[in-house]
């Protein structure tokens, strides 16, 4: 196999979890572009997820969407099924759904705590349990991929970074954090490989009120030692690269796509 045929992602299924908009849909786009087929899940944007079907159709790709929240068990497990029906059996899951329910500590309700966990974390687990017994039920094809299959979460910098105001946030990413890492280490034996990508500032619609000024976005670069706020794709080629052979020794890591956020610029020239 040569070099650059490492990197495709030809034969293969993959499930994109919130994959109607922002990084899902940039990790969708990108995902066929390396030959993969696409599941586009979706929870309420069914119009846009269509339109993202249609958009990677029209390219030459193969995609389908479907309809599940992904905190509830019975959805999560139809969604694979429908998956699987219309595309054949899952190679790669990007478990990538989200939320925000931001408030200062003393004003958030316990309905906001719950609904963020419950995506992220309760989801994470959901997604991640199911995908892990869907690669094993598929078995080993090595004509498109050395691996049994490759499951990626979608963290945060702040699995790493605390953050005031946002600690249902902060909280359930730091638990995907450990989810993945666990997730890893008991599977890797299989050839299933479980990794994480943790984006820092990412131009996406979730946090455009964060962006409204100038003096905002000025901000946000002050937390970004390479200057500029990251786009979706940065994201996505991320996603695709290690969902593809060419990563295929990288098991439990998490990859911070931030663009040095993590390295806590404010202590640059002694803090």
């Amino acid at each position: 196999m040569g070099y650059f045929d490492l990197f495709s992602l030809k034969g293969q299924t993959a499930l994109v979890t919130g994959g109607s908009s922002g990084i899902g849909a940039a990790t969708v786009r990108v995902l066929s572009e390396a030959g993969a087929n696409v599941v586009i899940n979706y929870r309420g944007s069914e119009d846009a997820a269509r339109k993202l079907r249609d958009q990677v159709r029209a390219a030459g790709g193969e995609a389908m969407d479907v309809q599940a929240d992904v905190s509830k068990e019975d959805e999560v497990v139809a969604m694979f099924d429908s998956a699987e029906e219309a595309l054949g059996p899952i190679d790669i899951v990007f478990s990538n759904a989200g939320l925000q329910a931001d408030a200062a500590i003393g004003d958030m309700t316990f309905e906001d705590w719950r609904k963020t966990s419950s995506v992220i974390l309760d989801g994470g687990f959901l997604v991640g349990r199911e995908a892990i017994k869907r690669f094993r039920k598929k078995g080993m094809r090595e004509d498109v991929s050395h691996a049994l299959g490759k499951l990626v979460f979608d963290s945060s910098v702040h699995q790493r970074i605390p953050w005031a105001f946002h600690a249902n946030y902060a909280s359930a990413k730091g638990g995907l954090k450990l989810l993945m890492e666990s997730l890893a280490q008991e599977t890797a034996s299989e050839k299933i490989r479980v990794n994480a990508v943790a984006p820092g500032a990412i131009a996406t619609a979730i946090n455009a009120d964060a962006r409204k000024t100038e003096e905002d976005r000025k901000a946000i670069l002050d937390l970004i030692p390479y200057g500029r706020i990251g786009d979706p794709e940065d994201i996505g080629r991320v996603v695709a690269w290690l969902a593809s052979d060419a990563a295929d020794y990288i098991t439990g890591q998490t990859i911070f796509v931030d663009g040095g956020m993590a390295l806590y610029p404010g202590f640059k020239g002694n803090g």
